[in-house]
Formats: C-alpha cells, structure tokens, sequence
C-alpha cells in the first residue's frame, strides 16, 4: 500500500494510491499517524482521483516528533570521508550515530529547496526512512520488524562548510527546506527486504550515487532496536538510514548542488522524490 497526503484545498488529506488513482481514506483526515497506528488497510473512498492532478505533500505532512537521522551507516559512504575524520577506509562506528533532523526543515516532494546564503557547499544525500508502525521500547532486535510499518525516502540536504564551521551535523542539516520526504509511505509487505533496495541519486538526470541498502553497516533492526533503547518509538516515527557514496562533496571536482538543479532522489519499490534548489527568496 502507498499512504500519501496531498493538498486537499481544505488542508491536508491523506490518501491510498491504488491502481485506479488516488483515493482519500475514510473517515477523513490530515493525520497520517492516525492511519498508521491504526495498522492495516483503511477504508477508502472509492472515488479516485488522478495522481496528476494532487498537489503532493510530505506524507506525513506535520511531524510531531523530529526525524532521527544515522550517522557514516553506509560502508563506502564511510570509506570516502574517512579522510575527513583522519581515519583509515574500513573504520566504521561500532554503534549507530543518531541526530536530529529538525522539524523546520520538513519540506516535501516537488517543493523547492533554498540554496541560504550561509553556505556555499549544500549536498544532497539520498536515504531510506525507516516509518515505526508500533509504540515500543527496549525492543529486542528479533522484534524490531514488528514495530515497522513502512519506508519512505528523504532528501538528507546538508550545508557541508556549514557542518564544518559548527563542528557538528545539526546544523547544518537543520536549514529551512532541508528535509524534503516522499512521495510516499510504502508499507513493508511492498517494499520488500528494507535491506536489500536500490537507491539511486541524480542531479539533473546525472546519476550521482548508485548503491544497495545491503551496504548499510546497521540493519533496519538493529537500528530500531538500538534506538529504542530507554526511547519510546511511537507510530508515525521516522528514522533517515544514512545515505551511500556518491555524495558531491567527495566528487572530485566536487559536484555540489547549485540553483536551478534538480535532485532525484529514487529507492527500489518506492518511487522518486524530486526537488529544485531555488535561490533565497525565489520559493
């Protein structure tokens, strides 16, 4: 099942896009965790509309809770900042690196992203999102799939000198537009084995990073139930899986985003999230 919300004229509205189109969930509503804590196929509709002719927002359109992000959790990804953090290729964390991905920078698909005057260096960063079905805590790794209801895609965007001035990855990741996400939540029985996707990036049709979520160094458990640890995760959750090789920065010469591209960003069984840089002002 694909979940989507789109703008309805009257605020948001989640829908279920089937073969015949899309088709809004009965009874009504603009909160996507509702439909997801509730598990299952809602009812719909039954009277479809054409997917051309929605206007697209981030699936769950108002988060209520951040985005937690994965840190360097793609081995060749790892492997060509390694220089970066003066270590050696084949040096990965032992557990996973988790942040916040602010809430300020939800933006969804086909919105503009804003190349901000503070930085010079935005880079794209294509990555699964893992979306929790299921309150839980502690929840051991044999249970973790459990607690998944499905995946989704973010455009991980990131400030790169912006990163490096604040010695940290908040903020620059945290800029306004920075996390667009969609188009839709896929549930899992779809997708398939979360860890074994495709995911492709391009800017301006380019192909800039081509890899397997099997290069991933945690799994989809592990990372849920690390998370989980003394965390209450509760439907409606998302959690960005880090992103492979291939990012701009570490393109030699460096292949940063600039106004007036287009960022694709395509996962296997999911679909493609696609977004514009705009200059300040422009969006």
């Amino acid at each position: 099942m694909k979940l989507l919300t789109y703008e309805s004229g009257n605020g948001p509205r989640v829908a279920v896009l089937t073969d015949a189109g899309v088709e809004d969930v009965v009874p009504e509503t603009g909160d996507a965790c509702e439909v997801i804590a509730a598990g299952g196929a809602p009812k719909t509709s039954g009277n479809p509309k054409s997917l051309a002719e929605v206007k697209l927002l981030a699936p769950i359109a108002s988060l209520r809770r951040p985005v937690i992000a994965v840190g360097l959790n793609y081995k060749r990804h790892a492997d060509e900042s390694a220089h970066r953090r003066n270590e050696q290729p084949g040096t990965y964390p032992e557990i996973p690196v988790f942040f916040c991905k602010w809430p300020g920078s939800h933006n969804g698909p086909d919105a503009d992203i804003i190349h901000h005057s503070i930085t010079k260096h935005l880079d794209y960063e294509c990555e699964l999102v893992i979306v929790i079905g299921k309150k839980g805590i502690n929840i051991p790794k044999e249970k973790a799939m459990d607690h998944v209801y499905g995946y989704t895609i973010m455009n991980e965007v990131s400030a790169r000198d912006v990163q490096r001035r604040h010695g940290q990855w908040f903020k620059g990741k945290a800029l306004d537009t920075f996390g667009p996400i969609g188009p839709y939540i896929v549930t899992k029985d779809e997708t398939g084995d979360g860890d074994n996707l495709g995911v492709i990036s391009r800017v301006n049709g380019e192909v800039r990073q081509k890899s397997n979520t099997d290069d991933m160094i945690f799994d989809i458990a592990t990372v849920v139930s690390v998370l989980s640890e003394g965390f209450t995760l509760v439907p409606g959750d998302m959690i960005a899986t880090g992103t492979p090789e291939g990012v701009g920065l570490f393109m030699d010469p460096p292949g940063l985003m600039k106004v007036g591209d287009v960022v694709e960003c395509e996962i296997e069984n999911i679909g493609v999230l696609r977004n514009k840089i705009v200059a300040p002002g422009a969006s």
